[in-house]
């Protein structure tokens, strides 16, 4: 007798087919029987060529894993040839297949020149040129991306599939700016209405499409850049069943999220209403000159009886810029998708390569006539890395920089007196601006350097109207509890209150107090403390020559005893350098300071991130 080949069954199941009967010829491939099993079919097919000895199962019999099926008597076939696999024809594309490329091709652009076209006459871009000019080439992956809007009781299928792609909203996850330095790659979550679809407003299904999204960040732990331009709230969703959607999730969740990932908000165009809540949210707001932004559009306010105003004339740039809604002014899209980028290399680890000014130029920036005003942007370009300093909220709270810069590619935070505003001194909007900065900065564990000049706090009747106790005791309350590196460099003045509220409370509170040699240090100001200290003197002299030079005389022995050289004689600071040579000294100890995991790899460190 030859060899023979058992032919067994692969599991349990029913056998629907067989194929064969004793005698006949079998080649290698062939299905033999066809199994059933939990509702699918599976071909039991020949591993080797023989002649059938004998068949064991019979069609609609039940069969168990391991039972016999079949005898083959493995001999050589002659006749025919062995049952070839078949060949794939990788060009074709399956029915079903080709239905899901359709409902996919319907949402882009391509397939929507109309839409594309309303955009060009406004002179902006579509939703998805915003979002594949943000994320690097083929890493976006989609969500929801084939979901229509939730009107199926008004409008028909096909209506909504040709309408309403994507319910307005595009959202996924893709890769920005490549890979930082740590190895690590810098995705996010990217996210944007698309206001050629129901004007961009908020429906039942994209809200969806935010909470799943948001979901994913926080899990994740990865950054959200919103794209926001849209009307808010949609009306027009027919297929609930609640009363007022209340329940919606989405604002909660995306709140949650302040403080645990970097959250950054685009907009051009009209931003009212939920928009506008999901944009005030965010960490830094990115904005066109073309913005209109509001929390309530122009339809809620005739509502409310408010009267009727064109969209135009609800939160114009000029409005939100100077007010502090607006972190970062862009002329178009383009510029804020970049500054998005940069906004968001901040967070990605440090740069392995950089370039700075000649270090030289800093001791050139301060005038040697102390009462000189001087450009303190001056001091940012020539100090930090080239082309790094980011600065956020311009044109708020002007006596105060707030700028992202790096040096020797590590990411900083920094803030600084201007005294081209009220000398430097810090008011309301000053306070808000650089205490709020803080709290970012601690957020995500970018270390903070503050370059000191100012004469103190404001004063005067008008300034307490702005409840400037309340809002400059901010400054002292979020530097006294941040946990990043913090240092202090005093390029002119530091006096009062204000100095150390600049220097996280104390000259002794940061890593170091430095001093440039144009630093002046005192209680309060020279001038008012020679006019309230020696008042009665002063008021003795009745030639008012003769008591200005006196006045005079006793400011500069005040400011010889309060100058820079003198303090850190008695080491209320830690040195006096040379302007050039600061970098150094703000790289060494930045280096020297222990490492820390991530912002993404650790707990959320702060309940939140103020939003003013």
């Amino acid at each position: 007798m030859g060899d023979q080949l058992n032919v067994e069954s692969p599991m349990q199941g029913t056998a629907v087919a067989v194929s064969v009967k004793a005698g006949d010829t079998v080649r290698v491939g062939q299905t033999v029987v066809l199994l059933e099993s939990m509702k699918m079919l599976h071909d039991v097919k020949m591993i080797e060529s023989g002649v059938v000895r004998e068949v064991l199962v019979v069609e609609g019999s039940t069969v168990l894993a391991g039972q016999l099926l079949l005898v083959v008597d493995l001999v050589e076939v002659s006749a025919g040839v062995d049952v070839a696999e078949a060949v794939v024809d990788l060009a074709h594309v399956r029915a079903d297949l080709a239905e899901v490329l359709a409902r996919h091709d319907v949402g882009f652009d391509a397939a929507r020149p109309e839409a594309v076209q309303r955009r060009r006459l406004v002179g902006r871009r579509t939703a998805r040129e915003n979002v594949a000019d943000l994320v690097d080439d083929a890493s976006f992956v989609e969500y929801g991306p084939v979901v229509i809007a939730a009107q199926r009781r008004r409008r028909s299928i096909d209506d909504l599939i040709a309408r309403t792609p994507a319910d307005g909203m595009i959202g996924g996850i893709g890769t920005v700016n490549g890979r930082d330095f740590t190895g690590h790659a810098a995705q996010v979550v990217a996210m944007s209405y698309d206001y050629t679809v129901l004007a961009g407003t908020q429906g039942q299904q994209n809200h969806r499409k935010k909470d799943r999204l948001f979901e994913l960040a926080e899990q994740l732990r990865l950054p959200v850049v919103f794209f926001t331009e849209g009307g808010g709230g949609r009306p027009g969703d027919t297929d609930g069943v609640g009363v007022s959607g209340l329940d919606c999730l989405a604002f909660l969740w995306f709140a949650q999220l302040s403080g645990s990932v970097p959250l950054v908000g685009v907009n051009a165009g009209y931003c009212f209403a939920g928009n506008a809540a999901i944009l005030g949210c965010c960490d830094v707001v990115i904005a066109t000159e073309d913005s209109n932004i509001g929390m309530g559009g122009p339809a809620m306010i005739e509502g409310g009886g408010l009267g009727t105003f064109e969209p135009k004339q609800i939160g114009p740039i000029e409005v939100q810029r100077a007010n502090g809604v607006v972190d970062i002014v862009v002329r178009d899209e383009a510029e804020a998708v970049q500054a998005a980028k940069q906004y968001l290399s901040y967070f990605q680890g440090p740069l392995a390569t950089w370039d700075h000014a000649d270090q030289r130029l800093l001791r050139h920036v301060i005038p040697e006539d102390r009462k000189r005003g001087y450009d303190v942007r001056a001091v940012l370009d020539a100090l930090f890395d080239t082309g790094s300093v980011l600065e956020l909220r311009r044109d708020f709270g002007l006596g105060m920089i707030t700028a992202l810069a790096r040096i020797e590619g590590m990411a900083v935070g920094v803030i600084g007196n201007n005294p081209n505003h009220l000398a430097g001194a810090i008011d309301s909007d000053g306070a808000d601006k650089a205490a709020r900065f803080m709290q970012l900065c601690d957020a995500f564990d970018i270390p903070i350097i503050s370059l000191c000049d100012t004469p103190g706090m404001m004063v005067g009747p008008e300034i307490e109207a702005t409840a400037l106790v309340r809002h400059c005791s901010r400054l002292f309350v979020t530097g006294a509890n941040i946990t990043v590196p913090y240092i202090t460099v005093v390029t002119r003045k530091a006096y009062g209150l204000g100095a150390q509220a600049m220097m996280g409370g104390s000259t002794k509170a940061p890593l170091a107090t430095l001093a440039w040699p144009s630093g002046e240090f005192g209680g309060m100001g020279l001038e008012g403390a020679v006019r309230l200290g020696y008042r009665n003197e002063l008021e003795a002299v009745t030639d008012p020559v003769e008591r200005e030079a006196m006045f005079q005389q006793m400011v500069d022995r005040m400011y010889e005893h309060g100058k820079a050289l003198n303090a850190a004689s008695h080491f209320e600071i830690d040195d006096v350098i040379d302007p050039a040579d600061t970098r150094r000294w703000l790289a060494t100890l930045l280096r020297s300071t222990a490492p820390v995991p991530a912002w993404s790899a650790r707990p959320k460190k702060r309940a939140n991130i103020d939003t003013w």
